[in-house]
């Protein structure tokens, strides 16, 4: 079982950027506190949506799963989702 949104968020914004995750440019943790995405992550029956900018993308991402990369829903997480 993961409880990690993080690579999922890196795939999303991979994709914006027609990259791979390997070749992003972009520190997330310059940009965001990673240890507050793992907190919200692990409120599992909490409702939230966070979001925030990087250099020419705006990432939103909610507690239902859903990470969203310049207003399209690019991926959807589970924190059942087996490793």
């Amino acid at each position: 079982m993961t409880n990690s949104l993080i690579p999922e968020m890196v795939e999303a914004i991979a994709d914006a950027k027609d990259s791979e995750p390997g070749e992003l440019d972009i520190a997330l943790h310059r940009h965001i506190e990673l240890d507050a995405i793992q907190l919200l992550v692990s409120h599992e029956n909490a409702s939230w949506k966070l979001e925030f900018e990087l250099p020419n993308h705006d990432v939103a991402v909610t507690s239902d799963g859903l990470v969203e990369v310049d207003g399209e829903y690019d991926r959807v997480w589970t924190s059942s989702s087996s490793d």
